[in-house]
C-alpha cells in the first residue's frame, strides 16, 4: 500500500505531514510495507497511491484522486492519527 501526501507545491507542508504520517503509522503499529511519499497536487494522479492526504484548502482538487483524507489542521498530529486509523481500518490495513 502507498500513501501520498499532497500540498500546493510538493515541498514543505507535504514533507512535514509525510513525516507525521510515518510517526502515526508506527504508533498504530501499521504494517511495515506501507510506503509514504509526498508530491504536489497538480502532479498527483490516482495511480500514484492507494490513499492521499491533503489539507482542507486542497480538498476540491484532491477529489479526483480517489481515497483522500482531508485534514482541517495539517499540524494537528492527533487529527491525522485519528483519521488515518479510521481510513486504514476501512481499507483492511489495520
Amino acid at each position: 500500500m502507498k500513501i501520498l501526501v499532497v500540498c500546493g507545491h510538493g515541498l514543505g507542508s507535504s514533507f512535514m505531514v509525510e513525516m507525521n504520517v510515518q510517526e502515526a503509522l508506527k504508533q498504530l503499529q501499521a504494517p511495515a510495507d506501507i510506503e509514504v511519499a509526498h508530491s504536489d497536487i497538480m502532479t498527483a494522479s490516482p495511480e500514484m497511491a492507494d490513499l492521499f492526504i491533503c489539507g482542507r484548502d486542497l480538498e476540491e482538487n484532491a477529489q479526483r484522486l480517489g481515497d483522500v483524507i482531508v485534514l482541517d489542521n495539517i499540524l494537528d498530529k492527533a487529527e491525522l492519527q485519528e483519521k488515518l486509523e479510521a481510513q486504514l481500518k476501512a481499507m483492511n490495513q489495520l
